[in-house]
């Protein structure tokens, strides 16, 4: 009698504590880097995407290219991506949709419900053009390969700023960021749970994402290196530097901050860290390709390929 209930109060501990780590995990924001570069092509550093995980959703910011295959190496179901959300519709952001989409859909086990999709102002028209555009292939996949027709569907928002997705305590807001010409631009803000990630967009220095970003968990801001950028100078003007990014840093105080969207894609720390040091001494991490940040009581950073030693509790450089 007096094994087994030692059994029991045994059996009843391990139920426990699986109880508390599941429910601690399920208070966590998760935030994968699924891809860190820019136009250029390179395979260090896919096009910009960002997937967030809040409570039992899995929402996708941007489809930059190769979006799909980094899901894939995270082993990260792509049906189940609830949606996506575009900050704005220059092709980097965007290219690597209909591969997400349509991929999503066919490959089994695929997609079996309507995909949603946020953006701004000519995303319905954009995604219109889309389904015209791929209306052979959708109609031969359903005929011949039997693929389910409510997983092709696009449920499209043109969206302005304010609160565009909120459900099940996860709510998602669109702030105006300032790309230049480039108008409308959003940033987004995902609040879960007293937790709270914002994500920049492509933006210059923009006092609308720091009002938003005020006392932010993780804040993921996009950066160009002036020193190694040889294009355009719009191109430069029409983004942020990293003395810039210091200064939002500065005023916005997130827990962690996190360079992402890096211009040009070959840009190093060396680049990046020393001039954000002349206004900002807080954690701060250079952001890679299917790198993971856990955002609970603490901030941890899974590094892909590499040992959990390089997990940091406060995730700085």
């Amino acid at each position: 009698m007096h094994v087994a209930n030692c059994r029991r109060a045994i059996a009843i501990a391990f139920l426990l504590v699986a109880f508390f780590c599941a429910t601690a995990t399920a208070q966590e924001i998760r935030v994968s880097l699924l891809g860190t570069g820019a136009p250029s092509p390179g395979m260090q550093r896919f096009g910009p995407s960002t997937l967030v995980e809040a409570g039992k959703h899995k929402l996708l910011f941007d489809a930059g290219r190769g979006a799909l295959q980094r899901l894939a190496q995270l082993n990260i179901h792509w049906r189940d991506v609830d949606g996506v959300f575009l900050t704005h519709l220059h092709s980097d952001h965007v290219v690597g949709f209909p591969d997400l989409w349509l991929t999503g859909w066919l490959v089994r086990p695929g997609r079996q419900r309507p995909l949603h999709v946020w953006g701004p102002a000519g995303t319905r028209q954009m995604m219109a053009h889309l389904e015209q555009a791929y209306a052979f292939d959708i109609r031969i996949r359903q005929s011949d390969d039997r693929a389910t027709p409510a997983g092709v569907v696009l449920l499209v928002a043109d969206i302005a700023e304010g609160v565009v997705f909120e459900q099940d305590g996860v709510k998602v807001t669109a702030f105006a960021v300032d790309h230049g010409p480039v108008k409308p631009a959003f940033g987004y803000r995902v609040d879960y749970a007293g937790r709270s990630v914002v994500l920049s967009g492509d933006t210059r220095l923009s006092p609308n994402l720091i009002r938003h970003a005020q006392g932010v968990d993780v804040l993921v801001h996009e950066v160009v290196a002036p020193s190694i950028f040889h294009g355009p100078a719009s191109v430069i003007e029409h983004h942020t530097t990293p003395a810039q990014a210091g200064e939002v840093f500065a005023r916005t105080k997130p827990r962690l901050a996190v360079y992402s969207h890096i211009v040009p894609p070959t840009a190093a720390k060396q680049d990046l860290i020393p001039p954000t040091r002349k206004s900002y001494p807080g954690p701060l991490v250079v952001g890679e390709d299917l790198m993971v940040i856990y955002v609970g009581e603490k901030i941890g950073i899974h590094r892909f390929g590499r040992t959990s030693a390089t997990t940091r509790k406060d995730g700085s450089d």
